[in-house]
């Protein structure tokens, strides 16, 4: 098979086309044949070397989010037969790309998919993994009991996005923020209000809660009111203790039921996304380059 390799950390040209020896099923696992994989910031940032936990050498494979279908089945795997077809999510944050999804095949940890429901296209079903799970768990690190009012910095993207559908499906006042001349997108989204990117959000508040998924730091935190939360999708600067807003960090977990719940609200039609382009896996150099130039309006999805 072929795969995508970060050869060397750095620009675009780092990714190189590479014949791979084809991957086994182990216990536990069984081995996709990908046909949609989606090009996130995470894998812009392993290219270039600037992860937690430090850079990982190459060459290694990026990519987090596959569709397709399963090819084989290893000993063990009970709810998977060769054929069926699946979405999900590589924790590339453990596999440190042994695996990565940009790749012809993939042995994954049946744990790590979900059926891919019938009439779901499989590019735009490989955007929801991660930007999914890390909007839904966000909203769950907030705490917030009862619907209230909540600020989503990056709405028009992929975290922001699902944010704010999911905010609003839970009865919160969305005031979601907006960039690219996007108000339209997002104010279809559920949004209450729509907010410009250049907007003061320290005049948009007191809210209790934000979830800034840029992040834009302390620019959004202005806006929380004393003993409101924010959450972070990357690591910003310590707030002022003396606020009393409380700060929270959401680094992505694999959780297989609520990605399987929002996967079935994507095709059925209650949760939306976005697919800016797809093209050939073996393009990934110039779908890096594309998504790093910004401006687009929905994801880049690789397809092989």
């Amino acid at each position: 098979m072929y795969g995508v390799i970060v050869a060397a950390h750095g620009g675009p040209e780092g990714l190189q086309v590479a014949e791979l020896p084809d991957p086994v099923a182990g216990a536990g696992q069984v081995v996709v044949r990908v046909r949609a994989v989606c090009v996130q910031p995470a894998d812009i940032a392993a290219r270039v070397g600037m992860i937690p936990g430090g850079p990982v050498p190459p060459p290694f494979l990026p990519g987090w989010d596959v569709a397709g279908e399963v090819a084989t089945v290893g000993p063990d795997v009970t709810d998977l037969a060769v054929g069926d077809p699946v979405v999900g999510m590589i924790p590339w944050y453990l596999t440190r790309g042994t695996p990565g999804g940009y790749a012809e095949l993939v042995a994954m940890d049946a744990q790590w998919l979900v059926p891919l429901p019938a009439g779901l296209d499989a590019a735009a079903a490989a955007t929801a993994p991660l930007n999914a799970l890390t909007a839904h768990q966000a909203l769950s690190l907030l705490s917030l009991a009862e619907p209230t009012t909540l600020l989503v910095t990056g709405a028009s993207g992929g975290v922001g996005g699902f944010a704010a559908q999911l905010a609003a499906q839970r009865g919160h006042r969305v005031l979601a923020q907006a960039t690219h001349d996007d108000a339209a997108w997002v104010g279809g989204l559920g949004a209450a209000e729509v907010i410009a990117r250049s907007a003061d959000l320290a005049a948009v508040g007191p809210v209790p809660a934000v979830v800034d998924a840029i992040p834009l730091g302390d620019a959004a935190a202005a806006a929380v009111g004393s003993g409101g939360a924010v959450v972070t999708t990357r690591p910003t600067p310590p707030l002022d203790p003396s606020r009393g807003v409380r700060q929270h960090l959401q680094l992505i977990h694999l959780d297989r039921e609520p990605l399987a719940e929002l996967i079935g609200q994507l095709a059925a039609g209650k949760l939306r996304t976005r697919v800016a382009a797809t093209m050939p896996l073996t393009e990934a150099a110039e779908a890096h380059r594309l998504v790093e130039a910004g401006g687009l309006r929905g994801k880049v999805v690789l397809t092989a």
